[in-house]
């Protein structure tokens, strides 16, 4: 496999915007940082540089004259007195070294021989080791040698300006955090109302405060939500006219069938009729359960409720048992409730023969009650769309069988309604169990 054909391997990138944001401001606020840095201490490095050529000048004009003058026998005691910082004077020839050829032994050696003089030749030398140490050999008048000895060295850092630059690192993290910080939130303020959009629920607007680019989205934000929940309501009171309005003619037509004579297309007629009413009953149904907050809420001991719920169908000769209860009262929608749970329970009973109840409570304060059953399931690919409206697994357009495809969008509707939440799962052992959680 050729190079070119091989993946190109990138650098780890993070998934976040504001782990993006937050690495492209703190790389530029510190490569800016760090070139402001080097500009000024090459400034400081040149101006040092500067100040000592320029010290090395007049001071060993005037170090050279006064040893040149002293008795020979005096010299050792002044020498200490002379030194600097960046060179000392040596009596003596000094060490061996070699011919310094740089661009900077030449630059310290013209100031040394403008210092001296053409009265005292100079031969500088660099010293074999170490490149910055040059030393400056001439003879003083009375023939004795003298060697300067140069080492120039940057001027030392303060000991207080790595805490320095330590708080200015810290100060920038804390700035691009925070600039970060401050650009994101709107944006993932946005995100949250997104996720938490539900036009049938009345959910507090967006705050429309801030800078202008994010005053303008919020407002955009809370209009289309607006638009949403009015065009859901207006087709759902279409649809709850529709089917309203449909059933007196559809009752007038079963009374003209009846009267007729009989014979199998009356009976045929009728039924049709029959079914016709029941899918119009659905969608009424359907279409007053998105206002299920019609219903004022009230204060019920839920596993009495749950209870008596099973002993109406046991009433009727439906095989419904209570497995699992609990004692204690919850604030919610009873008709809704018991709507919900109807649908379920009739779920149960037409595609397992029999329905369990259960009413348990979570830890964090939660009530889930369950209906189970040993039908076959659902496949775990359709969990979620059995619950649309008029979706049906049984395709035959025979409603017995079938249904209208609404019993299960209902249940979930009216619970979103009371503040709940309706969850389909297969059982072990084959069935489905439908839980409803009231929070």
């Amino acid at each position: 496999m050729s190079a070119a054909a091989l993946p190109r391997r990138r650098l780890p990138w993070p998934r976040t915007l504001g782990s993006r944001l937050f690495l492209i401001l703190l790389a530029g606020l510190t490569i800016a940082y760090g070139l402001a840095f080097g500009v000024l201490f090459a400034e400081r490095y040149a101006t040092a540089r500067a100040v000592m050529l320029g010290t090395l000048e007049s001071d060993v004009a005037t170090s050279i004259a006064i040893l040149d003058r002293l008795p020979a026998g005096e010299r050792a005691q002044w020498v200490p007195r002379l030194d600097r910082g960046t060179y000392r004077f040596v009596l003596g020839p000094g060490l061996p070294g070699v011919p310094d050829l740089s661009a900077r032994g030449a630059d310290i050696a013209a100031r040394i021989q403008e210092a001296a003089g053409q009265r005292y030749p100079i031969r500088i030398e660099s010293i074999p080791g170490d490149g910055k140490r040059l030393q400056a050999h001439l003879t003083l008048s009375d023939g004795s040698p003298l060697t300067i000895d140069v080492h120039p060295a940057p001027m030392p850092l303060a000991q207080w300006l790595p805490y320095v630059l330590v708080i200015q690192l810290l100060l920038l993290l804390l700035c691009c955090w925070f600039a970060v910080r401050l650009a994101i939130r709107p944006l993932a303020d946005l995100a949250n109302a997104a996720d938490a959009l539900d036009p049938n629920k009345k959910a507090p607007r967006l705050s429309e405060a801030g800078p202008t680019e994010v005053a303008h989205a919020a407002v955009a934000f809370n209009a289309m939500r607006e638009r949403i929940a009015h065009y859901v309501e207006e087709r759902v009171q279409i649809l709850a006219a529709i089917s309203h309005d449909l059933q007196t003619p559809i009752t007038r037509m079963k009374l003209r069938a009846e009267m007729a004579e009989d014979s199998p297309e009356k009976d045929k007629l009728v039924q049709d009729l029959a079914e016709i009413q029941r899918l119009v009953q659905e969608g009424l149904a359907y279409a007053r359960s998105a206002h299920g907050d019609a219903e004022k809420s009230s204060r019920i001991d839920i596993g009495s409720f749950v209870e008596s719920l099973a002993y109406d169908y046991q009433d009727t000769g439906k095989t419904v048992t209570l497995v699992d209860k609990i004692d204690g009262a919850i604030v919610t929608r009873p008709h809704a409730l018991r709507r919900i749970l109807t649908n379920l329970i009739d779920n149960a009973l037409k595609f397992g023969g029999a329905a369990e109840l259960s009413v348990q409570k979570e830890a964090g304060g939660a009530v889930v009650i369950k209906v189970l059953d040993r039908g076959q399931g659902i496949p775990e690919d359709q969990l979620e769309a059995v619950m649309q409206p008029f979706f049906r697994l049984e395709q035959s357009r025979s409603r017995e069988t079938g249904g209208t495809g609404l019993g299960l969008a209902i249940a979930q509707q009216l619970a979103l309604a009371i503040g709940g939440s309706l969850q389909l799962r297969n059982r072990d052992g084959g069935g489905l169990c439908a839980e409803v959680t009231i929070r």
